[in-house]
């Protein structure tokens, strides 16, 4: 851990160093260069394509752990957690039990 530590800071302090020396010409050059990739359709559509991509990963992981926890016994205990059917544990409503249940060490 202490060998990142070092190293981060070494790369730190070798980009401020050489950011000071290429002053603010370099840095405004830099950033319109930025605003050309920025501004590229082809840019674009990638980041396009890696958002869409990104949220059906979320999605996707999502629906796994409600799956995991809908069928557990967790879901017996934790209010609000539904089967994956849409229906309460219990059918009713409720979580399994009564609340007392989650406090008590039977």
């Amino acid at each position: 851990m202490h060998k990142y530590r070092i190293t981060f800071l070494t790369g730190l302090a070798a980009g401020y160093v050489l950011g000071a020396r290429a002053g603010r010409e370099r840095y405004e050059q830099i950033v319109r260069l930025g605003r050309q990739v920025a501004d590229n359709p082809a840019a674009q559509q990638a980041a396009g394509a890696v958002q869409a991509q990104a949220a059906g990963l979320a999605k996707t992981a999502r629906q796994k752990v409600s799956d995991g926890l809908s069928g557990s016994k967790v879901a017996g205990f934790v209010p609000g957690i539904r089967h994956a059917n849409g229906n309460p544990p219990d059918g009713q409503g409720n979580a399994q039990g009564s609340d007392d249940r989650l406090y008590s060490r039977e």
